[in-house]
Order: structure tokens, then sequence, then C-alpha cells
């Protein structure tokens, strides 16, 4: 891929960013990049981080790995809420945004018993759709093209990102076969 623009997968927690980014890597023959993963070996992890040095001190951290990563190029999978800063989201507007959804009722397993600091207090149901909501017009915003995992095959999805991305970073996708689905 010699575009320098990135594959970028943003979305709610749970929706499936790191597993279907890195296989729509191995389709596209690139390189991928989980940020949290940097953030993880970098720093440890992201829960210690939470406790130890607050919110505030992650996001800019995630600002930093979200920089790395898209210099890197290839396919990126953003944290949940790396796209709460602004300097994250102008540096998306030169990149391929891939929004991925995902509905209640199947993240509810995906989420359950998982060591996400934002989902500690109370019911982790009901904070991810907080969450989700709070953040929803901002992934709607930045997307050019969105698919919902909540039902498999998920090889689909990933069939349909890789197929979408290809074409576009070919330069070969006709202006009407954009926009979100």
């Amino acid at each position: 891929m010699s575009d320098p623009r990135s594959v970028v997968f943003i979305g709610p927690m749970g929706a499936g960013k790191s597993s279907i980014g890195r296989r729509v890597a191995k389709r596209l023959a690139v390189s991928f990049t989980d940020t949290d993963s940097l953030i993880v070996a970098e720093h440890g992890r992201i829960a210690d981080l939470f406790s130890s040095r607050g919110e505030a001190e992650f996001r800019r951290i995630e600002r930093a790995a979200v920089r790395d990563a898209l210099a890197r190029g290839g396919v990126v999978a953003l944290g949940g809420g790396a796209v709460l800063d602004p300097d994250t989201r102008a540096d998306l507007a030169a990149h391929l945004v891939v929004l991925l959804t995902v509905s209640e009722r199947t993240v509810a397993s995906r989420i359950q018993g998982a060591k996400r600091p934002l989902l500690n207090h109370g019911d982790p149901l009901a904070e991810w759709k907080r969450i989700a909501a709070e953040r929803q017009p901002i992934y709607e915003e930045l997307a050019d093209i969105a698919f919902d995992t909540s039902r498999g095959p998920l090889r689909e999805v990933v069939t349909g990102a890789a197929e979408w991305a290809s074409a576009r970073l070919a330069g070969t996708a006709s202006p009407d076969t954009g926009g979100a689905s």
C-alpha cells in the first residue's frame, strides 16, 4: 500500500476494532497497529494507568500512541475514546475511517468480565450504553463507512471493509460508493 493514508477503525468498546482490523490488515498485506497495545507495551495495563494516573493522563498517553500509529500507516485500531481528542479528530480527516457498531445485546457478552476501567462503576452494560451514546455523534461524523458487527459471520465485515479500503487506496472507487452503510 503506497497510499499514505491509514485505514482506521473506530467505534465503541467491544465492537471488534482490534480483531477485525488485524484481519483487514492481513487481507490488504499491510501492517496492523492497535493503539491500546502500544500503550500497554510502553506503560503497562490500561486499568492500572487509569487508577494510578487518572483518565486525563491516560488520554494524553493515548493521543501520543494514536499519532505514532497513524505515522506507521497500514491499518490502525483506536481505543473507543481516542476520538474524544480534537487533534485526533483532525488527524483522522486525512485517513480512511471505518466505524464498527455493535448492538447492546451482542456487546453484553463481549464486555462481561472484561477489565475496562470506564465500565467498572455500577452496571457495565448501562455504563457502556451511556458512553456509546455520548460518543456516537463523533463516530458518525468521522466515519467514511460503517459496518455492524452484531451478527456473524464477522468474515463478511472483514471482506466488506477490506474491499472498500482496497478500492479507495487504489483510487478505483466511484464517488457514489462511499458513505456510511
